[in-house]
């Protein structure tokens, strides 16, 4: 059987006193899209940042295709991973974030093009190849030559994603990426991630969007204060919840 893409059990994180994950417990499958839902402070981002090894795990296992996150397997005994593993085990691995983080001083082409030149050691034609190619998917290859400035947030966010495809990533981490647009730029970005789930990419979606979870998601997991609360289809997790808080929380989004 094929392994799964992201495997967590027992999953902890504390900074300092305060517990923010106490025993995450989550799989999911190779070419699946999982929702991350649940208030604000209830360890969705945190766990996502877990993942591509940004926050230390600090109990538990957690492993991508595989691979632990953040440790390799001697025998019965973990070794830490060193930084410049640790960066090459990231490049499989896309995070799009709440902001956009592109670098301001560059065009989108250039934005695209930069850590598969300078990371990857791809030639440059070849990268711009790309580059262009990735930007026509996401609805902007007439904005190759713009600066961050002179686009919208929701063209933002889809530079940000082109650029995460272009280092070829085999699993995609979505930190609320429509949270900081406008509601009416909110669908083109949408619609890029659904194509991104027809295509087969595995993603990670921490959203508030229900909709979106309830027509892509493979599976929605709500959370809160660190816990896994309910996790399933989304159409019952969503639709017919069976905790007293997701019907809560529910309650109040929809």
């Amino acid at each position: 059987m094929a392994r799964p893409m992201v495997h967590a059990q027992g999953v902890r994180k504390h900074f300092g006193r305060l517990d923010v994950l106490k025993g995450i417990d989550l799989t999911v499958e190779r070419g699946q899209v999982c929702c991350l839902l649940g208030p604000s402070g209830s360890g969705k981002s945190t766990f996502l940042r877990c993942i591509n090894h940004l926050e230390r795990v600090d109990g538990g296992l957690l492993a991508v295709d595989g691979d632990l996150v953040g440790y390799r397997r001697s025998g019965d005994r973990l070794h830490e991973l060193r930084e410049s593993e640790v960066a090459e085990r990231r490049r499989e691995i896309g995070m799009v974030f709440q902001r956009f983080n592109l670098f301001p001083h560059l065009t989108a082409l250039q934005n695209v093009t930069e850590a598969p030149v300078r990371v990857a050691g791809v030639n440059r034609a070849d990268a711009r190849r790309e580059a262009l190619r990735l930007l026509d998917r996401v609805g902007l290859a007439d904005r190759a030559d713009h600066y961050p400035a002179q686009l919208s947030g929701g063209q933002q966010q889809r530079v940000a994603i082109a650029r995460a495809l272009a280092m070829k990533p085999k699993l995609m981490l979505f930190d609320e990426p429509t949270s900081a647009l406008d509601p009416e730029l909110v669908g083109d970005v949408l619609d890029v991630m659904r194509d991104l789930a027809a295509d087969g990419m595995t993603m990670v979606v921490v959203t508030h969007e229900i909709g979106f979870a309830r027509e892509v998601g493979d599976t929605a997991v709500f959370m809160d204060e660190g816990v896994v609360v309910e996790a399933g289809d989304p159409r019952r997790v969503l639709g017919d919840p069976e905790q007293e808080r997701t019907k809560a929380f529910l309650s109040k989004v929809l």
